[in-house]
Order: C-alpha cells, then structure tokens, then sequence
C-alpha cells in the first residue's frame, strides 16, 4: 500500500491514491489539477522515506472534487452579574480532493 503524509494548509494529511481527502479550502476550482510539493513521508510496502522536512521531487496531484462548509461551530461569551452575552457561530470552508497519484522523482 502506498501513502503519504503531506502539508496542506500549515496541517497535516494521511493520502493514499484514489482515496479523498479533506483538506481547508484552496483556491483552484472544481475540476481542477492541484499540485501538493510538501511530501513529509512517503510510504511504499516496506521502504520508508522521511523528508528533512519535504523529500525533494516527491508530489501528490489531486482533483478538486468540491467545495463545501463544514459543521457550525457556536460561540458563546458570558460575564456573569454585567448582563454581558455574545453568540456568534462559524462555519469552516474545505475542499475535497480526489488524489490521482503520488509521485517520486
């Protein structure tokens, strides 16, 4: 099986080809070939590389699937006795990418 772990928004992700994966919203559109160059390790069967901190000419290209919101998230301040109450909410944005192959070089 074959996988890597990759950088994507200063956050970390397992892919593995033909899987999903979710990753914070980026700018590329639907339909379109995404290019991820930080490759922390890679995995291939039994061999391991690990990057210092990338491997060089290693890369994961990607579909863009879609974009979508995810779970609302409440946010809620209260001070006691001042009648003091705030609520607001946020609703974070992900891109689902579809990854095609990971690549050495």
């Amino acid at each position: 099986m074959k996988y890597a772990i990759i950088e994507a928004g200063g956050k970390q992700y397992r892919a593995e080809e033909g899987k999903t994966i979710t990753v914070d919203l980026l700018t590329a559109n639907v339909g379109d070939e995404v290019t991820l160059d930080k490759v922390l390790m890679l995995v291939d069967g039994d061999s391991v590389t690990v990057g210092t901190p990338y491997i060089t000419g290693a890369k994961l290209d990607a579909t863009v699937k879609e974009h979508f919101k995810g779970k609302k998230i409440l946010i809620f301040k209260y001070k006691p006795k001042i009648d003091y109450r705030r609520k607001t909410g946020h609703r974070q944005q992900y891109t689902r990418l579809l990854v095609q192959s990971i690549v050495t070089e």
